[in-house]
């Protein structure tokens, strides 16, 4: 299979590297394939990949390198046999192995980072349904879990209606009991994304309060932080996540990267499609 034939395979080159691997890499995870033409082990790999990607249909993306090609890339990361492959996400080397691994244990390592294969996409979207009062879907959703007490995905639904509701504590308290096919859903980590914002937002001083001591000191990262994290709890997203952006510009290293991480967090939670995709672009620009 070739890139031609898989949207989801594509060979990358230093010159695009950056767009093409780590800024995407903000929105859908990469896998960096480092391979030759003469290499038989790659042979047997690289099929294997292919294939996936055209399973996962969209879930990752396959970035080929072919080594004699791009010996600056394969230098880069210290690539010393080959095959080696490399997942790249949220802009950063998150996991790796060199040489041939089976198929089931490819799929253990996309598993491992929350990576499930996609359904293709229908034709036509069937109408979105009504909204439901989340008060009504906990108490239907209470009673499933009574007369199903050993399905887990059932507990991650009412955990997810809790959350609307307000009910912090307890949705927490069934999120850590999830196994862990579960703790690594997008769902869940989106749930644990809101969770560390409000937890953030909830012993933080006013706003007025932030507002005040920010217009005394523009350069005040912690109430800057604290802001951000109130106007994205409150709604008030894109506010949030211009604060966020200017900590980055002014100090991308504060706290451990704090500014970053609360991003992330942000862009799991923040329902705005073409709002995420704007500022993980800014976010891109300022990081690399």
């Amino acid at each position: 299979m070739t890139a031609d034939a898989n949207p989801h395979v594509f060979d990358a080159t230093a010159e695009r590297f950056q767009d093409e691997v780590l800024q995407r890499s903000l929105e859908v995870p990469v896998l960096v394939d480092f391979w030759a033409e003469w290499c038989g082990p790659c042979k047997q790999l690289g099929p294997i990949l292919e294939k996936l990607a055209a399973e996962y249909n969209g879930a990752f993306l396959l970035a080929k390198v072919d080594v004699d090609k791009e010996q600056q890339l394969a230098a880069a990361f210290q690539v010393r046999s080959i095959p080696t492959v490399f997942l790249v996400k949220d802009g950063q080397l998150a996991d790796g192995f060199p040489g041939v691994v089976p198929e089931g244990a490819l799929r253990e390592l996309l598993r491992s980072h929350g990576i499930e294969p996609r359904a293709a996409a229908e034709e036509a979207a069937p109408e979105a349904p009504a909204a439901v009062d989340p008060h009504v879907d906990v108490m239907r959703l209470r009673a499933e879990s009574a007369a199903k007490p050993e399905d887990d995905t059932i507990k991650l639904d009412l955990a997810l209606a809790l959350l609307r509701t307000g009910a912090t504590a307890e949705a927490e308290q069934l999120l850590d009991a999830l196994p862990a096919n579960l703790a690594t859903d997008d769902r869940t980590e989106r749930a644990r994304a809101h969770l560390r914002l409000l937890a953030v937002g909830r012993d933080a001083p006013p706003a007025e309060v932030l507002e005040a001591a920010l217009a005394a000191d523009e350069g005040d990262l912690r109430a800057r932080h604290l802001l951000a994290v109130q106007h994205l709890v409150a709604g008030r997203e894109e506010s949030g996540l211009e604060h966020l952006i200017e900590m980055l510009r002014r100090d991308r290293q504060f706290e451990d990267g704090l500014a970053r991480r609360t991003l992330i967090d942000a862009f799991r939670v923040v329902q705005d499609e073409d709002l995420v995709g704007r500022y993980r672009r800014r976010m891109s620009s300022l990081l690399f």
